[in-house]
């Protein structure tokens, strides 16, 4: 007859519940799966799924039963390493919405707004066409998968314990904003240079001819000559937006590396 402890059964559960509290707090702050337009059950049966794909293949689980305190409290600091992976790569996902705007407002369509339901907000035209095609290529190059399989590694680079963060974890984390702006404006700087010389272009003409009305042919010239240069630059972007996306997955495991 098999006879199965309380013990073992705390260590099935503790196998299968620490894990999926960090996958699960990932899910639910990652780009991609954190937005509205995902249902929260799909985000649970992602999590569920991932979970139990992953966990056999884990390091060893602390012999903690979870329904304790001790339990709990590794429940919560895994919860906080899942929403500071999650959010690591969410700030370097910001990038793109930073270009977007830039080279809106260099276009002159920083008006173009429109109401975003999945943000709650109002969003720039180019950052949400810029932010849409950085989540088609991050599916395109496979990102997703790359995103799963840095979560299973951090298990490894950051094994489930009672031992928490370290304030320079977080400020490894505050340190990664520092690429929403390096990456943002190295993204928009094809069209901000256009946009340059399209506007030194505009000045020496209205010196030369101040009869012209700069104010009516700039706009349009101005807009033509961004949206020929964002077009011209889109070809050449897929390395650009692979360099943006390692960042993040770089970023993942390194906010939480010192303890």
């Amino acid at each position: 007859m098999i006879e199965i402890s309380s013990a073992q059964i705390d260590a099935w559960i503790a196998a299968f519940i620490f894990p999926l509290a960090r996958i699960l707090a990932f899910v639910a702050s990652a780009p991609l799966w954190s937005t509205a337009a995902i249902p929260q059950r799909t985000r649970l049966v992602l999590g569920l799924g991932i979970t139990l794909a992953i966990a056999p293949a884990l390091p060893p689980m602390p012999a903690v039963p979870p329904a304790t305190l001790a339990g709990l409290w590794i429940m919560l600091q895994q919860m906080l390493i899942g929403i500071g992976m999650g959010f690591a790569a969410r700030i370097v996902f910001s990038a793109f919405d930073l270009a977007g705007e830039y080279m809106g407002f260099q276009m002159g369509l920083g008006f173009a707004t429109f109401y975003d339901p999945l943000r709650g907000s109002q969003t720039p035209v180019l950052a949400n066409f810029f932010s849409i095609l950085a989540l088609l290529m991050l599916l395109s190059m496979n990102g997703h998968l790359l995103y799963f399989a840095t979560l299973a590694q951090s298990f490894v680079a950051i094994p489930v314990s009672a031992t928490p963060l370290a304030a320079n974890s977080w400020m490894n984390l505050a340190q990664v904003g520092g690429y929403i702006f390096s990456s943002g404006l190295l993204l928009a700087l094809p069209v901000t240079v256009a946009l340059m010389i399209t506007n030194f272009a505009l000045a020496v003409l209205t010196r030369t001819a101040p009869q012209l009305n700069i104010f009516a042919l700039g706009f349009p010239i101005t807009m033509m000559g961004g949206f020929f240069a964002l077009a011209t630059s889109l070809r050449y972007l897929a390395e650009p937006f692979q360099a943006v996306f390692e960042i993040a997955l770089g970023a993942m495991l390194g906010f939480a590396v010192v303890r």
